[in-house]
């Protein structure tokens, strides 16, 4: 039990490595079969933390036994392991999905895949900002791969996008790591929290300037306006079991923005205190607008996906905006559904795609899908859980979100784009599920099929959906005691020695 905590690292670390090597290398079956293991060893260890957690608190995980602030510190309190579990059960699904034959559309998907759980999940883990850096390049680094897999011009020009922007991202974290090195002194996070209020004079001003650094780079990468430009063409061009693995790449950048600047750069810290609030107040609201009027341009189903994604962005983004327990719990369920339920419309877009012809998911009138009632079943059931309609997770969602919007005295400036953007998700699903089951034209269908593997990575994220209505208590009490954790702190001063406690 003492190593629990860093085998959400090792088993995708491992799997991944031995992919790449014989027996595996070279016999797509064998790579599935491992990878499916793989997917879930970490869904099992993820629920085994998440129960650990809850009943003993937070668990740290001290890597080779080198103390903080110089060994490596791997922290997993509620917030991490809710958001382990949200990872494995995404990457178990993608996996399926993938295994169902798109994975033989180029190479080394499985490793890629195993990579990128390994960085989202050791992002996740971390305790200290280097290793977050590390962690995103792990994550950035796989994630090039996988967006170009299959080959073509549109992804090839998708992704030279995406890694010039993220190239540039990563040379500012740099640079914000250097400037709060030298006012603080260290970079584990439990230890800047613990100085922040200290810090005066021209440190101050420099920690400022970093802090403010990371708020750029955490922009980008949870893709806030006007840093957003870059998501909407990747994610659309990117094969379908890709984009919904990518869903919880924007969630990193807003849990980054949550573990640093709520735990270090809140009340608590004296002349750095919410020091980024000036800025993710308007830039929040107007990421959550140009969601709202990018989802109402969409002109296929892929790219309606990707733009809701930056509507949950923007969503989110408001909540990180006004720092309390109550809007970090709220935000913090959203984040599960919103990252199950457009994961799981990218799935369905991926199928639809095969059975549409040249047509692709284009709102156009075109040949009927070969099984149209099991899509369009499928696509209802995701509509209402993206829509917000009861007694779906999305409704749970927004409600907790207005109603700690209230409890703050912010509902005039939340309560608007948040319904707004409910509306404008209601009219075009609708209109996207009337024109891609209805509008066809007389023909034959086509004749490809769902196969049986993508339909069981679709009914993971389901299922997931499902147990998030039916367990909502217990979800909704963990989340809070993940936000009372998030801004109580862990200390880190006294840690056991043999790796772990």
């Amino acid at each position: 039990m003492t190593h629990l905590p860093i085998l959400p690292v090792l088993v995708p670390l491992v799997t991944g490595a031995l992919m790449l090597i014989p027996p595996f290398n070279e016999v797509n079956n064998r790579q599935r079969a491992l990878g499916t293991l793989a997917s879930l060893i970490m869904l099992a260890v993820a629920a085994l933390l998440v129960i650990t957690v809850d009943r003993d608190g937070t668990l740290l995980y001290a890597v080779g036994e080198w103390q903080p602030p110089f060994g490596i510190l791997l922290v997993v309190d509620r917030l991490s392991a809710i958001l382990l579990l949200l990872t494995s059960v995404l990457v178990l699904a993608v996996q399926l999905y993938a295994s169902g034959g798109d994975d033989a559309e180029g190479r080394f998907f499985q490793p890629l895949l195993m990579f990128q759980a390994m960085g989202i999940q050791g992002a996740f883990l971390t305790g200290d900002i280097f290793n977050l850096f590390v962690f995103f390049e792990v994550l950035l680094i796989a994630s090039y791969g996988l967006v170009i897999h299959g080959g073509g011009k549109q992804k090839t020009a998708a992704n030279l996008h995406y890694v010039i922007l993220n190239l540039a991202g990563s040379a500012l974290f740099l640079i914000g790591l250097g400037i709060l090195y030298g006012t603080f002194g260290t970079l584990n996070m439990a230890d800047m929290a613990r100085v922040a209020s200290s810090i005066e004079g021209g440190d101050l001003t420099l920690a400022k300037a970093g802090a403010l650094l990371l708020v750029i780079v955490f922009g980008l990468k949870s893709a806030m306006l006007p840093l957003h430009f870059w998501l909407p063409k990747t994610y659309a061009a990117s094969p379908a079991a890709v984009a919904a693995l990518f869903a919880i790449m924007t969630k990193v950048g807003i849990y980054s923005l949550w573990r640093v600047h709520g735990a270090i750069f809140g009340e608590q810290a004296g002349g750095l205190a919410n020091v980024a609030l000036p800025w993710l107040w308007p830039l929040a609201w107007l990421t959550l607008l140009m969601g709202i009027i990018a989802v109402l341009a969409s002109q296929t189903l892929r790219s309606l996906a990707a733009n809701l994604v930056i509507i949950s962005v923007g969503s989110l983004l408001l909540m990180v905006a006004m720092p309390s327990e109550q809007t970090t719990s709220a935000g913090l369920y959203y984040l599960l559904h919103s990252t199950l339920a457009t994961a799981l419309v990218f799935l369905l877009a991926g199928m639809i795609v095969a059975q549409r012809g040249k047509a692709e998911d284009r709102f156009v009138a075109a040949r009927a899908v070969s099984q149209p009632l099991l899509l369009g079943s499928l696509f209802f059931v995701a509509a209402l859980a993206l829509i917000g309609m009861p007694p779906l997770s999305g409704f749970i969602g927004k409600a907790l979100m207005m109603k700690a919007a209230l409890q703050q005295g912010e509902a005039g400036w939340i309560w608007p784009p948040l319904l707004l953007a409910s509306l404008a998700a209601l009219l075009v699903l609708s209109r996207a599920g009337s024109t891609l089951f209805w509008r066809v034209r007389d023909g034959k269908p086509g004749t490809a099929q769902a196969h049986p593997l993508q339909l069981v990575g679709v009914g993971v994220l389901l299922l997931a959906l499902v147990l998030m209505v039916v367990g909502a208590g217990w979800l909704t009490d963990y989340t809070a005691a993940a936000a009372q954790g998030l801004y109580q702190g862990i200390d880190t001063r006294v840690l056991p020695t043999g790796g772990a406690s």
